[in-house]
C-alpha cells in the first residue's frame, strides 16, 4: 500500500476523506509554523536558506538566494537548483510539486500554484495536483502567477503580472492574462 505522499507525488487527487489525510495535515501545520518562524527570525541569507532547507527536507545549494518573506503550504515537494534567485513575498503551493532548475530568477510576489480544484461544486474540496516545472535560466517577472501543470521552457521569460495557464515554450517571452507568446528570443 502506498502512502498519501507517494500518491500525491504520482499526481493522484487529494481528498479530505482519505484515511491518511491527517498525515498531510500534520505536515501542513508544521510547514506553516516553520515558515512563520523563518519569516520572523531569519535576518541573514544563510539563515533563510538553512530554515527553508528544513522545511523542504533537502539542502538548498549555497548559490541560491531567497529573500523573505517566503510562503509555502506543504514544502516537501519543492526542489530548487543551483544559482536560483527568489525575491520577496513569493508563495509556493507545492502539494503537486514545484521543480526549479538552475539559474532561474523569480521576481517579487510571484505565485506558483501546483494545486487546483474540480469545477463540480460537490467535489470542490478535492485537490487536483499537477507539478510546475521551471527550466534552466528562465525568468519569472514580478507578480506573475503560474498555475498547476505548467512547464516554463529554458531561457523563457514570463512578464510581470502574467497568469500562466499553459506551457511556455523555450526561448520565448509570454505576457498577459492568460499569458500568450509575445516574442521569440
Amino acid at each position: 500500500m502506498t502512502t498519501i505522499f507517494q500518491r500525491m507525488r504520482a499526481g493522484e487527487s487529494l481528498r479530505k476523506d482519505d484515511p491518511d489525510y491527517g498525515r498531510f495535515s500534520q505536515v501542513v501545520a508544521r510547514t506553516i509554523q516553520l515558515c512563520v518562524r523563518m519569516n520572523a527570525t531569519a535576518t541573514e541569507l544563510d539563515q533563510v536558506r538553512s530554515q527553508l532547507s528544513a522545511i523542504i527536507g533537502t539542502e538548498i545549494d549555497e548559490s541560491t538566494t531567497i529573500f523573505p518573506p517566503f510562503y509555502t503550504n506543504f514544502g516537501q515537494f519543492i526542489r530548487l537548483g543551483r544559482n536560483v534567485f527568489i525575491n520577496h513575498n513569493c508563495s509556493f503551493l507545492d502539494s503537486g510539486g514545484i521543480m526549479i532548475e538552475d539559474d532561474v530568477q523569480i521576481g517579487p510576489s510571484v505565485k506558483l500554484t501546483s494545486e487546483n480544484h474540480p469545477l463540480d461544486p460537490a467535489d470542490r474540496k478535492t485537490l487536483l495536483l499537477q507539478p510546475i516545472l521551471i527550466k534552466r535560466n528562465a525568468w519569472i517577472g514580478a507578480g506573475a502567477t503560474l498555475l498547476a501543470g505548467v512547464t516554463v521552457g529554458e531561457n523563457a521569460v514570463v512578464a510581470a503580472g502574467a497568469v500562466v495557464s499553459r506551457d511556455v515554450p523555450p526561448n520565448t517571452v509570454v505576457a498577459g492574462v492568460p499569458a500568450k507568446v509575445v516574442k521569440t528570443l
